[in-house]
C-alpha cells in the first residue's frame, strides 16, 4: 500500500506559478513510476505529466508541455509538479498517482495508487 499526500495547491492569477508536491512515505517510493493527473469541473480526469521510477524519462500532455515540469526526489520520497505560466484552463483538482507497472503510462488505469487531490484555481 502506498499513501500519497499532495500539497501546494491554491488560488493564483493567470501567468503565475505554483509548485505541487506529493509525498509518499515509505521505502518503496523509488520503485514506482509517478504521474500527475487533473480533473476540471464537469470533465474527465486527464493526464498531465509523468516520470519514470529511475528519473530518466518524463512525459507531458501537449496542453502543459513547455509550462509544467515534473521531477522527483527519491531520497525525500517526493514528486513535484512545477507549473509556470498558468492559465485559467489549468484550473482543476490535481492528483498524484503511483504506478508499479513495467512501463510508464499515461492512462488512469496504469496507476495503482492515488492521492486525495489538491485544488488549483487560476483566475484570469
Amino acid at each position: 500500500q502506498v499513501q500519497l499526500v499532495e500539497s501546494g495547491g491554491g488560488l493564483v492569477q493567470a501567468g503565475d506559478s505554483l509548485r505541487l508536491s506529493c509525498a509518499a512515505p515509505g521505502r518503496t517510493f523509488g520503485s514506482y513510476h509517478m504521474g500527475w493527473f487533473r480533473q476540471a469541473p464537469g470533465k474527465e480526469r486527464e493526464f498531465a505529466a509523468a516520470i519514470t521510477r529511475s528519473d530518466i524519462s518524463t512525459y507531458y500532455a501537449d496542453s502543459v508541455k513547455g509550462r509544467f515540469t515534473i521531477s522527483r526526489d527519491n531520497v525525500k520520497n517526493t514528486v513535484y509538479l512545477q507549473m509556470d505560466s498558468l492559465k485559467a484552463e489549468d484550473t482543476a483538482v490535481y492528483y498524484c498517482a503511483a504506478s508499479s507497472g513495467l512501463r510508464l503510462g499515461k492512462r488512469s488505469g496504469d496507476y495503482n495508487y492515488w492521492g486525495q487531490g489538491t485544488q488549483v484555481t487560476v483566475s484570469s
